[in-house]
């Protein structure tokens, strides 16, 4: 319970030093108005539900139905927890096959549908990030474009890399590695080392037999449509707390600057991204060209970065933690 509570206050210190800094006041960030708000925060919950009906189809699909659409949903919710309150928003994954596998599923077969999932999730969110970055380079902001492409390209190509390689090798724990398990732990060590080869064994297997299969093919372009979906439903976000202020935001120019932001709250120095995702919106939106940091006489105020951020951030928090512990984390009868 503590890590959870530290994890919540950690993502909170960035809010504060970004509002002292900047001279934030709760009336500025109330300023947007609580429709807007409101709306911002229904986008990264229908985002959220998105991301749940696109993991209770992949398991339909390669292993058939678990639990209800309802509560596949709120367990997928609720392993966004993980996700939100660590460096590059990893972590949810595992929560996920933990899961599948009280329910029953065997640790290779959930652990290569954890996989597929976030793969999809991945490439989609990349896409649009790379997407976003070359249009800031072509734009005249290159600083800023540079960066995401630095942090987008690094992640979408390993994540789709080891993923497609899996069908056509097998992959091991490295040589290097296992010397300095088995010289720490000796036999120890040598029994998680053969455990890890297995698995990944078995993963590797798994991804031979499937991935070429027409039913695989299907399934990948149903997930990474909805994968697209549920991040331009998030991207979104951003304009409808602009539409409260004076700086309003387009469709397209909200989406871009959600992704670039997104992108470079990847990079493993804070929780959830904090702070590094507040300033690659407000950097991406204001068009910044170089290190002075000038802004447009137009410039998009913090205020409205705080604000969408508590709204598509802070508040799925405690949400997420309420279904990890009721739904993603609940002990379940063992299945046979």
């Amino acid at each position: 319970m503590n890590w959870r509570i530290i994890a919540i206050v950690a993502s909170l210190v960035p809010f504060v030093i970004i509002a002292i800094s900047f001279d934030v006041s709760p009336q500025d960030i109330f300023a947007v108005g609580i429709v807007n708000f409101l709306a911002a925060f229904a986008a990264m919950m229908c985002k959220l539900f998105l991301q749940g009906i696109k993991f209770h189809y992949v398991i339909g699909v390669f292993n058939g139905k678990l639990e209800s659409l309802w509560k596949t949903i709120f367990v997928r919710i609720g392993s966004e927890f993980v996700t939100l309150t660590t460096p590059m928003f990893v972590g949810g994954e595992v929560v996920r096959i933990y899961w599948m596998n009280k329910r029953g599923m065997s640790t290779a077969k959930a652990s290569w549908i954890g996989i597929f999932e976030i793969v999809t999730e991945v490439l989609a969110g990349g896409t649009l990030a790379i997407i976003a970055g070359v249009l800031a380079i072509l734009n005249g902001y290159a600083i800023v474009g540079v960066i995401v492409l630095a942090t987008a390209i690094p992640i979408t190509g390993l994540w789709a890399g080891l993923f497609f390689l899996t069908a056509k090798r097998t992959f091991q724990v490295p040589v290097s590695i296992v010397n300095v398990v088995v010289k720490i732990r000796k036999e120890k060590g040598q029994q998680y080392i053969d455990k890890t080869n297995q698995w990944m064994n078995d993963v590797c297997t798994m991804s031979r037999e499937n991935m070429h299969t027409k039913e695989v093919r299907r399934a990948f372009v149903v997930t990474l449509a909805l994968s697209f979906a549920a991040w331009i439903v998030f991207g979104l976000s951003f304009m409808l707390i602009a539409a409260g202020t004076e700086r309003t935001v387009d469709a397209v120019e909200s989406i871009l600057a959600v992704m670039a932001g997104n992108a470079i709250g990847n990079l493993p120095v804070t929780v959830g991204g904090s702070g590094l995702t507040e300033f690659g919106v407000w950097a991406y939106l204001n068009h910044l060209s170089d290190f002075k940091l000038e802004l447009p006489t137009n410039s998009v105020e913090w205020n409205s970065i705080i604000a969408w951020r508590i709204a598509t951030y802070q508040l799925p928090i405690p949400i997420a933690w309420f279904l990890l512990i009721k739904m993603a984390l609940r002990k379940y009868q063992k299945v046979e």
